[in-house]
């Protein structure tokens, strides 16, 4: 068990880290943080418009200073963007700074969660499902190397999945008192 104050939520787009970790914050007591909402209010930009203007290099690096600075935060709820487990600082941040809860979701659900989502630069392509699928092989690996819990997704609504999540990551959380 890792037990660190904060709680760090990884995951493909569409597992559900915005809306499952704002219900984990409010449950758990703690300040929620979306990595990539923080970046665009700081930037004044939209993340889209971030990597037309500077590409997915420029985000990415934008990305590793605000987790860095955000992971230095104590008692935390954070969620990621898909991405940000491509760096190994960032990696590396997460794993010595937080509890890493990996939301799974399969392709199929991301199409489906994510069919009316024009805001994803990632997603401006044509062929959709092997866009996911490659980010998928890309990726996978990564999150399962840095979780200390693993949470399979479901065909279900956010409140049921939140109530889900927390039961498992009560099981698993070693949350140190303040």
């Amino acid at each position: 068990m890792n037990p660190s104050r904060n709680l760090f939520l990884v995951g493909p787009m569409g597992a559900g880290k915005t809306s499952i970790g704002r219900r984990l914050a409010e449950h758990y007591g703690m300040p929620f943080v979306d990595l990539d909402i923080e970046i665009e209010a700081r930037c004044g930009l939209t993340v889209s418009t971030i990597f037309e203007r500077e590409g997915e290099a420029g985000f990415r690096a934008r990305e590793c200073a605000h987790l860095d600075e955000f992971s230095l935060r104590t008692g935390v709820v954070l969620a990621t963007g898909a991405g940000a487990v491509l760096d190994p600082a960032n990696r590396r941040v997460l794993r010595e700074r937080g509890f890493v809860v990996w939301l799974q979701v399969s392709v199929d659900e991301q199409i489906d969660r994510l069919q009316h989502d024009r805001q994803r630069p990632l997603l401006a392509v044509p062929d959709r499902r092997t866009r996911l699928e490659t980010l998928s092989t890309d990726r996978l690996p990564l999150y399962n190397e840095l979780a200390d819990l693993a949470f399979p997704g479901r065909h279900e609504d956010v409140e049921n999945a939140a109530a889900r999540a927390i039961a498992s990551i009560d099981q698993h959380w070693n949350r140190p008192t303040p």
